[in-house]
């Protein structure tokens, strides 16, 4: 009963985590300014993040761990570098 329910958890978590990522794209597509697209940016890296860690809980293995830890550094460090650039006009002073 638990692991069905756990499958069933995991499936919808999946589902809204790919419609998040689809409307983090379109809100990238069609925002009106570079804010609103960074933003974007930044929601859509930390929902591939989180697909890549459910996924990892439902297939069981540790290297989709592995990748969502290097997949939320690198989007951490590409948030700063555009929020630099965006206030600043450069990212290296």
């Amino acid at each position: 009963m638990s692991e069905t329910i756990l499958t069933v958890a995991l499936t919808l978590s999946q589902l809204c985590l790919v419609l998040a990522m689809l409307l983090a794209t379109l809100r990238l597509l069609r925002g009106p300014r570079a804010q609103d697209r960074v933003l974007s940016l930044d929601a859509l890296y930390v929902c591939g993040m989180l697909l890549l860690v459910v996924t990892g809980m439902r297939l069981g293995s540790s290297y989709l761990f592995e990748g969502a830890l290097i997949i939320g550094a690198l989007g951490f460090v590409s948030t700063v570098a555009l929020s630099k650039f965006l206030l600043r006009g450069e990212v290296i002073e």
